[in-house]
């Protein structure tokens, strides 16, 4: 008769083939994919406004209307024959950057502090990073919407001096926009209360916005501010997406540009995955 102490036939055993598998990056966010879209058709009719038809009317009376009254020197204006030309590149990115920021700080606040999505998410198979990233590709996808019809409007006031150029700069404007949109859902995660977020556009985005070549040189700033300004990931997105308009791209600095908004979008997600992971646990 076998010993009880000695066998073992009675033990579990551990098949490493049949051991849960925690889901990839890309199947965490596809699993969230009709949540998203459920979000977009329910409120895309309040972004029509904001994001198509106030940045048109802004161009036609920023661009159009007081370009009118400008004199343009090309030498003044890096390479613009006009002021539209100028102002319209510039504009996008500040139009994404506007949107970026605005779907990554009520909207986080609101799935982790007001109607607790987060939690419900964090409660199944899914991951702080899924969440994190299901969220970015839903900021990604407004920011394509937004930026693209933006983009085909104004082609008829010929603005563009060639035709792969919007194309590149179209890309640009999503990059600069991802990258404000992951550093500031690092912030959102973050802090407990939205009245960070007043600070946020009173103190970064304004700033962001008037200073940072989209309407006017930043050479005219002074050595300081003109430095300041071109170390912001702002000026690299708008100084990117006017050289590939205006087709005078100075390709070192192109390079240097794109390598500060991937550099900044890294971090950013990395940060913002990181912080959500540590909002949920607690």
């Amino acid at each position: 008769m076998a010993d009880p102490t000695t066998d073992r036939s009675t033990e579990p055993t551990t098949d490493p083939t049949t051991e849960p598998r925690g889901l990839s990056l890309a199947e965490g966010i596809g699993r969230q994919r009709d949540y998203w879209w459920t979000v977009f058709k329910r409120t895309w009719r309040g972004g029509i406004i904001s994001s198509f038809f106030s940045p048109l009317f802004y161009v036609l009376a920023m661009g159009v209307l007081l370009g009118g009254f400008i004199e343009v020197d090309p030498s003044q204006l890096e390479g613009a024959t006009s002021y539209l030309a100028f102002i319209v590149p510039g504009l996008v990115v500040a139009h994404a950057l506007g949107i970026a920021v605005g779907e990554t700080t009520y909207p986080v606040m609101g799935g982790l502090k007001w109607h607790k999505t987060y939690w419900a998410q964090a409660a199944t198979p899914l991951e702080a990073r899924h969440i994190a990233g299901a969220h970015l590709m839903f900021v990604l996808f407004r920011l394509a919407t937004a930026c693209g019809v933006f983009m085909v409007v104004l082609a008829p006031f010929g603005v563009f001096e060639s035709w792969w150029g919007p194309i590149l700069a179209f890309g640009v404007q999503l990059l600069t926009g991802m990258a404000f949109a992951t550093v500031v859902m690092g912030i959102a995660v973050r802090v407990r209360s939205e009245e960070a977020f007043g600070v946020i556009f009173r103190l970064g985005v304004m700033p962001l916005t008037l200073f940072s070549g989209a309407f006017f040189p930043v050479s005219n700033l002074g050595p300081v501010m003109e430095w300041l300004a071109r170390l912001t990931p702002m000026w690299h997105g708008v100084n990117l997406s006017r050289m590939l308009c205006l087709d005078t791209v100075d390709w070192p600095v192109a390079l240097v540009n794109v390598s500060v908004l991937a550099g900044v979008t890294a971090f950013g997600w990395f940060w913002a995955a990181r912080g959500l992971e540590r909002r949920l646990v607690l």
